[in-house]
């Protein structure tokens, strides 16, 4: 049983790898001007798996795959957290509500409850 392990940049890439039996490993950052998380992930047949994403033929279950996502963004999040220095209310704002994105739900008629 041989076991590889990659690292990657690109958290759909992760996800995918995650949905399909890898584990993450670890999380590192590299800063050059902008910090870049990479995260170190291992399991069975990555190779395989990652010509596979490459060329467009990935299939997971779409369910699984949010899960996966919203995992490596939970910890990533978390990670980024505990390195930030700073007000701890300034790094909650900026995690819980960044730019471009409002979370604010307005009524949307058809979609709201009643």
């Amino acid at each position: 049983m041989k076991t590889n392990s990659l690292e990657t940049t690109d958290i759909f890439r992760g996800a995918f790898f995650l949905c399909r039996g890898a584990e993450l490993s670890g999380i590192r950052f590299r800063d050059n001007g902008k910090r870049v998380a990479m995260f170190l992930i291992t399991g069975e047949g990555l190779d395989r798996l990652d010509k596979q994403y490459r060329a467009g033929q990935a299939l997971v279950n779409p369910l699984q795959f949010r899960e996966s996502l919203n995992h490596l963004r939970d910890i990533l999040f978390n990670k980024l957290r505990e390195n930030n220095g700073g007000d701890k209310d300034e790094r909650k704002r900026d995690v819980e509500d960044p730019p471009g994105r409002n979370r604010e739900r307005k009524d949307r008629g058809h979609q709201a409850r009643r």
